[in-house]
């Protein structure tokens, strides 16, 4: 059986990005993780927009209005006052997913003590999934994929091998993973055979 296509958002939230004072590295890094982790046919919505609430919110739920099961944010994370993804995602959310949040300050914390300054949150709205992610490439592949060792055993489960499972029980399409890159968890009951 082929895999189920999925539509996939994918919003990079940075003022000078969107305004080409430097080139935005979210999009790109989001593309490509994706593209290695995912065995299912992908169609990406991109989105590169401003630090501002009203139109992240307005964004998100534009890209879960046209069909995005998943949709992946990077930046405006952080403490800065102008870093407000998290406020713009959750006025819009249906259910709050804390999870998510916990997981990827853990895994960032094995690398940077910073990484309690992070604010990352994730919601459902409707039959969506909502991620925010951390800004910087390197960032966003640890915290989607976790931390392997020298041989490939995970250490430190990413996010993204609770993403299918969590897409399963909202209703969307069934996501098969690239097990050398992220395996995805679901009970033995919910494994398409």
């Amino acid at each position: 059986m082929s895999p189920d296509s999925v539509t996939i958002g994918i919003v990079s939230i940075s003022d000078r990005a969107s305004t080409g004072v430097y080139e935005d590295k979210g999009l790109p890094a989001l593309k490509d993780w994706l593209g290695r982790a995912l065995k299912n046919p992908v169609t990406f919505q991109e989105r590169l927009i401003p630090d501002e609430r009203e139109r992240i919110s307005a964004t998100l739920v534009e890209l879960v209005d046209a069909g995005c099961s998943l949709v992946l944010t990077t930046g405006g994370t952080g403490p800065a006052v102008r870093d407000v993804t998290p406020e713009a995602t959750l006025a819009i959310a249906h259910k709050e997913m804390p999870g998510f949040g916990e997981q990827m300050r853990q895994v960032s914390l094995k690398f940077v003590p910073t990484a309690i300054l992070s604010r990352q949150v994730a919601v459902i709205r409707d039959k969506s999934l909502i991620v925010n992610l951390p800004g910087q490439p390197k960032a966003i592949q640890e915290t989607l994929e976790g931390l392997k060792d020298a041989d490939g055993k995970q250490l430190v489960p990413g996010i993204f091998a609770a993403v299918p499972y969590c897409i399963d029980l909202i209703g969307g399409p069934y996501l098969e993973t690239d097990d050398a890159v992220c395996k995805a968890f679901r009970p033995k009951t919910a494994i398409r055979k």
